[in-house]
């Protein structure tokens, strides 16, 4: 009998890092909290269980506490959900390539680590496929290519978390362009299904 596969989803933000990333029109924390929803949606059909890290928009979780949110759940992935603000344009996907200190917390471990580069990898060339041609591709990176990452050496996130993690910046929303994008909600189902579908696909290489 096949396992039962269990996804934790985290819309990122309100956090101890604050409220996320602000567009002339939406929000990153609304944005995420949309997709997670959708996404849920969308993998639930597919006879996936799962997890929220937060129940209401406005929820205020502390990463340590979403980390620990999927470890409870022992979730085959945690797919943890933000928007970018940079110069440039299209998604990303982040995963710990080494371990980090946050507190006096060092992790993740080595097979965390290992099982998070392969789902990550899939889950951006999915990702990649999914959107051609939708939202221009930023690629795959070290939590270290992150101001946080740099400074831990993983993300915080990532350092509490037992179980394979990966991070997406799905879009950047101080692009005009894909805050535009983002506001239309048939291309907000649009990347919901890609994220869905990436996630899958990571379930299926670990």
């Amino acid at each position: 009998m096949k396992s039962e596969r269990i996804v934790c989803i985290d819309p990122g933000h309100p956090s101890e890092v604050g409220r996320g990333t602000q567009g002339k029109k939406i929000t990153e924390m609304w944005a995420v909290w949309d997709a997670a929803k959708k996404v849920k949606q969308l993998l639930q059909e597919q006879g996936v269980r799962v997890v929220l890290t937060k129940n209401t928009l406005e929820q205020f979780v502390r990463n340590r506490d979403r980390a620990e949110t999927a470890n409870r759940a022992r979730a085959g992935l945690m797919v943890r959900l933000h928007c970018d603000a940079l110069a440039g344009s299209g998604f990303a996907t982040y995963y710990p390539d080494r371990q980090g200190v946050s507190g006096k917390k060092r992790g993740p471990s080595a097979a965390i680590i290992a099982a998070s580069g392969r789902a990550a990898r899939v889950f951006q060339a999915s990702l990649a496929r999914s959107l051609a041609g939708v939202l221009a591709n930023r690629g795959l990176h070290s939590d270290t290519a992150t101001a946080v990452g740099r400074k831990q050496g993983a993300l915080t996130g990532s350092i509490y978390s037992e179980v394979p993690v990966l991070l997406v910046e799905i879009c950047v929303l101080t692009n005009p362009r894909d805050e535009a994008f983002m506001s239309e909600e048939r291309n907000r189902w649009k990347v919901a299904e890609a994220l869905a579908q990436a996630t899958l696909d990571a379930l299926d290489a670990q």
